[in-house]
């Protein structure tokens, strides 16, 4: 995109609310959807392991003009998430496959309660080296996936007018009646949408275990990783693969080869 960093902050600086977290519910109704027997079985297929476990659903609402960039969510492994560690980090020791004995196989499931103009689901389900494929927001309608392992994003939702408002975080959207929502930075409105004009999608995730005996492990904080044992398999590989000297390392110099060498997205589309 062609634009200047603020007005592409403000393009992907959508709004969210949590429904569920954990063991918490925190939008009562929500547990049907929680424990969905279809988003249970999808999981089970995806990952070919049997015992689900439902941790969060989430809501995202994304406005006319707004997109979501192409990447993948942020994995977990036992000991190390992202209360623990940096988001990049962990997307790193994914994409570099030498912590997947650690790894905590999470499927994610994407609903949709109404259509949308635009808004379509980028995926690359092939690798990031293979085409896209998208999938359209429409009602009543939902996918499921690995989001940690494939690279996705939304495209842009229709935008009937030129103007977009300059969104900056700590603005709320809310529900105003009779089918209105505005954007508001304190009590000043910035924006008016009507419903139809939103993208509205409901996420859900759930981890996903071999048996109760990998779940027993997770939960009790067996076998978990530590950061200097991270640390040290990552400059153990790099070295290997000569990225990296055999003596110390800055650590901004190490941040660096570790993005640089593990993770690699899809190639822009010429247009």
């Amino acid at each position: 995109r062609q634009e200047s960093p603020q007005m592409l902050a403000a393009r992907t600086n959508y709004f969210r609310e949590s429904y569920a977290y954990g063991d918490e519910v925190r939008a009562p109704g929500v547990e049907p959807f929680l424990h969905h027997a279809g988003f249970l079985e999808a999981a089970r297929r995806v990952h070919g392991r049997p015992v689900v476990a439902p941790a969060i659903v989430y809501a995202n609402l994304l406005l006319p003009g707004q997109e979501l960039a192409v990447h993948t969510d942020v994995p977990e492994f036992r000991g190390a998430s992202r209360t623990r560690l940096p988001q990049w980090l962990l997307v790193a020791m994914h994409h570099s496959g030498l912590f997947d004995a650690w790894r905590m196989p999470i499927a994610t499931g994407i609903a949709y309660f109404h259509d949308c103009q635009g808004g379509q689901l980028a995926l690359y389900p092939d690798g990031p080296g293979a085409p896209p494929r998208t999938v359209a927001a429409r009602h009543n309608t939902a996918v499921l996936l690995d989001t940690d392992s494939v690279f996705h994003g939304v495209d842009r939702v229709y935008q009937p007018v030129p103007d977009f408002p300059a969104l900056r975080p700590g603005m709320r959207l809310c529900f105003e009646g009779s089918g209105r929502w505005t954007v508001r930075n304190g009590a000043d409105e910035v924006a008016s949408y009507a419903w139809k004009d939103l993208r509205f999608s409901v996420s859900w995730k759930a981890y996903c275990f071999a048996d109760e005996a990998e779940q027993r492990a997770w939960r009790e904080h067996r076998d978990d990783l530590s950061l200097p044992v991270i640390l040290d398999r990552l400059r153990q590989d790099l070295r290997a693969r000569g990225k990296l000297g055999a003596g110390p390392t800055e650590d901004r110099a190490l941040a660096l080869a570790i993005l640089a060498e593990y993770i690699h997205f899809p190639p822009p589309a010429s247009n």
